[in-house]
C-alpha cells in the first residue's frame, strides 16, 4: 500500500523560519515562518513534485523507511487526500498499459473527461478518482495517524 507519505527534514532557515527538504524527493524544498507553516508549505511543494514526476513520465521516488537520513530525524510529510488519490490514479493507469479510450469505457464517460482525470494539473474531485482507480483494479484507503507519527 503506498500513502504518499515522504520523510523530511526540518531545519532552522538561515535567516529566519523553517527550511524543509525531502531526501527522497529533491526537488521538494519548501520553507515557513514556524513549524506549523514550514508543514503545509511542505506537503504542496511534495504535491508539486510528485505530480512533476509522473508528469514527466517518471516513476515515483521510493519512500525510505528509515527514522534518520543524512544523520538527521525524520518528520513524514502526508500530501492532500485528494492529491493522492490523483497520483494513485496516475500511477496504477501507467501500470495498466491502457489507452484512455479503454479506460474511458470500463468507467463510462467521455474520453475528455478522462484526459481530464488523468491531468495532473487538473483539479479533480475525490469521487471520479475513486471511480477510476476501482476500475483500474485498485481501491481507496482512508487512514488516520497521530500527527507527531
Amino acid at each position: 500500500m503506498q500513502d504518499f507519505s515522504y520523510g523530511a527534514i526540518f531545519e532552522k532557515g538561515e535567516d529566519h523560519g523553517i527550511v524543509v527538504s525531502f531526501p527522497d524527493v529533491p526537488e521538494a524544498i519548501s520553507q515557513g515562518d514556524d513549524v506549523a507553516d514550514a508543514e503545509t508549505m511542505a506537503a504542496d511543494a511534495l504535491a508539486l513534485a510528485l505530480l512533476s514526476y509522473l508528469d514527466r513520465g517518471l516513476a515515483l521516488p521510493t519512500a525510505r523507511k528509515a527514522a534518520t537520513a543524512q544523520g538527521k530525524k525524520l518528520r513524514y510529510v502526508s500530501v492532500e487526500p485528494t492529491t493522492a488519490a490523483k497520483l494513485a490514479v496516475l500511477s496504477a493507469f501507467a501500470d495498466a498499459k491502457i489507452s484512455k479510450s479503454a479506460l474511458a469505457r470500463r468507467i463510462g464517460k467521455d474520453e475528455k473527461e478522462v484526459r481530464r482525470i488523468l491531468d495532473p494539473w487538473h483539479a479533480t474531485k475525490l469521487a471520479p478518482l475513486t471511480v477510476t482507480l476501482r476500475a483500474l483494479g485498485k481501491r481507496l484507503v482512508v487512514g488516520v495517524t497521530d500527527a507527531a507519527a
